[in-house]
């Protein structure tokens, strides 16, 4: 029996039920003939509200899935920009060092001197920039790897509350399946 017809025999049911007197509207009912209705109604549930409660029951799992992967691109990120910002420093030291070992030598003169103490100043401008260009490198790396987390995060919750939102309709229309309505994306 579909679920549709069972109902219609519990409305007949209660319907037909006869009330007692003096018992404010209180009706008679063949009681074991609604439970045998209610377990016919339990068996005849559509497949469809099974598998809805999978899906419910699968939603954690699916969001701790698309968590781990976040945590893992976000740590991915912060260990590829510690990489590249201790290249930078390391860099920048062994050019300041060079500058130093430059000027130690050339003490001997003084117009040598205030040359060589330029080249290691213009040295430490051209090392503290390119650390900052590799910083300022690293920061736009974190950020692409956060977005593409953000954004897969979106589309799981997104699919998450439609399958929700369908689970509702479904409910809602008493169980009866809609056809399914794509969203018109702007390409």
């Amino acid at each position: 029996m579909k679920i549709e017809m069972l109902i219609d025999e519990l409305q007949e049911i209660v319907d037909e039920a006869f009330t007692l007197p003096l018992s404010g509207g209180k009706t008679v009912v063949n009681t074991e003939r609604i439970r045998e209705i209610i377990d016919d109604m339990r068996s005849n549930l559509p497949i469809e509200l099974k598998q809805a409660k999978s899906i419910a029951a699968d939603r954690t799992n699916i969001i701790n899935k698309s968590k781990a992967e976040a945590e893992r691109l976000v740590q991915e990120a912060e260990d590829r920009s510690k990489t590249m910002i201790q290249q930078a420093d390391e860099k920048a030291k062994n050019t300041v060092k060079q500058a130093e070992e430059r000027a130690a030598a050339l003490v001997q003169d003084s117009e040598i001197v205030i040359r060589a103490q330029q080249k290691a100043s213009d040295i430490l401008a051209v090392a503290d920039k390119q650390a900052a260009e590799i910083k300022g490198a690293a920061n736009v790396y974190i950020d692409g790897i956060m977005k593409k987390a953000d954004e897969e995060l979106s589309k799981n919750l997104a699919d998450l509350k439609k399958t929700r939102e369908s689970l509702k309709n479904y409910q809602l229309q008493g169980g009866k399946r809609q056809p399914v309505r794509q969203k018109k994306t702007n390409q």
